[in-house]
């Protein structure tokens, strides 16, 4: 994983009112809860007693109960009350859950998964997908890494034959570029060139023109990922990252073509079968690709064609380093 990021784990109507979810992200097993106003609490699902599981308890108003000796946590994971101590009894400061800052929007959920930070940045978001799009969601586990899923979507080299019957279709082979610019924003931004194979060679990216229009696809570090079809119609997905060798596919259909209400649901739920098909038609692959688990330099020989998946592996491994060396300089001045 990429240390000191905000990482979208769940949807927010996964987290729902009087109630606690476990889950397990990012390795780590997680409880997730509402507070009365409304705000999600992420804490680590171990009470520090003796290590029940949190999610299995229940709550109090604007604390969490530990299933177990009805420890209650409040939305900071300090414990606030021990019933065995009486009305009166003060808890001990070290008996203390680690939290994860959350941030919602858009009906994601974001944790910070990183140092502790007074200042935060908002996470990242695709700036003009606002509420002039509708949608409709879908979640599917896939057994591979996050990683191979994020690669997934951005391999162009792949389309014609893995889709031959869906978004492939046309057998355009041949991959010129692609174009590509990924700044300090970390944000990949990708022009794709595909086209049939008339025998001339593929063209190199200093060779094609200028993008005339935006990106056709959009990679937003850590795990966010967006398909511009047209300025009204997107798909977009959220890579969650679950373990070292299981990630879940978050998957929606936005757009704003149709908005009358019916037949807007009606134009949401095609289009998100048909998303689903052709997410499937990756599945099928990426579900048994060796390693589970991708790195910059692991032994795979990648082509020119590839140099999208380069960029990716690039970036993350200078983002992961990055976030070490910051945390090396922290334990060295203390």
């Amino acid at each position: 994983m990429i240390h000191n990021q905000w990482y979208i784990i769940l949807e927010s109507s996964e987290v729902r009112s009087g109630r606690p979810v476990g889950v397990t992200r990012l390795g780590e097993k997680m409880v997730l809860w509402r507070s009365p106003e409304g705000t999600v609490v992420c804490m680590v699902d171990r009470c520090p007693h003796l290590g029940a599981q949190l999610s299995q308890g229940k709550l109090c108003a604007d604390r969490l109960a530990c299933p177990f000796h009805a420890f209650e946590y409040d939305a900071s994971g300090q414990c606030c009350h021990i019933p065995a101590l009486g009305k009166a009894g003060v808890p001990p400061k070290a008996m203390h859950v680690d939290i994860y800052p959350t941030y919602e929007a858009h009906g994601y959920i974001w944790i910070w998964w990183g140092d502790p930070c007074q200042d935060l940045p908002n996470p990242p978001f695709i700036g003009d997908l606002d509420d002039s799009f509708s949608y409709a969601g879908y979640r599917d586990p896939w057994p591979v890494h996050y990683s191979r899923m994020v690669e997934n979507q951005l391999d162009v080299v792949h389309l014609p034959h893995v889709h031959y019957n869906t978004i492939g279709r046309g057998n355009r082979v041949v991959v010129d570029g692609p174009l590509y610019t990924l700044g300090e924003d970390n944000i990949l931004r990708i022009w794709v060139y595909n086209r049939v194979d008339d025998g001339a060679p593929p063209r190199k990216p200093e060779e094609l023109l200028p993008p005339q229009r935006p990106p056709f696809l959009e990679f937003f570090f850590p795990n966010l990922w967006q398909n511009r079809i047209s300025d009204d119609l997107r798909i977009v997905v959220a890579f969650v990252p679950v373990d070292e060798e299981n990630g879940i596919f978050y998957l929606r259909y936005y757009q704003r073509m149709v908005k009358v209400p019916v037949l807007r649901d009606l134009v949401n739920w095609i289009g998100l079968l048909g998303s689903r098909y052709i997410a499937n038609q990756d599945k099928r692959v990426v579900s048994n690709q060796i390693p589970k688990k991708t790195d910059l330099r692991m032994g795979e020989k990648v082509l020119p064609c590839d140099r999208l998946i380069v960029a990716y592996r690039r970036r993350r491994k200078e983002l992961q380093e990055a976030s070490g060396a910051l945390l090396d300089q922290v334990f060295n001045n203390n």
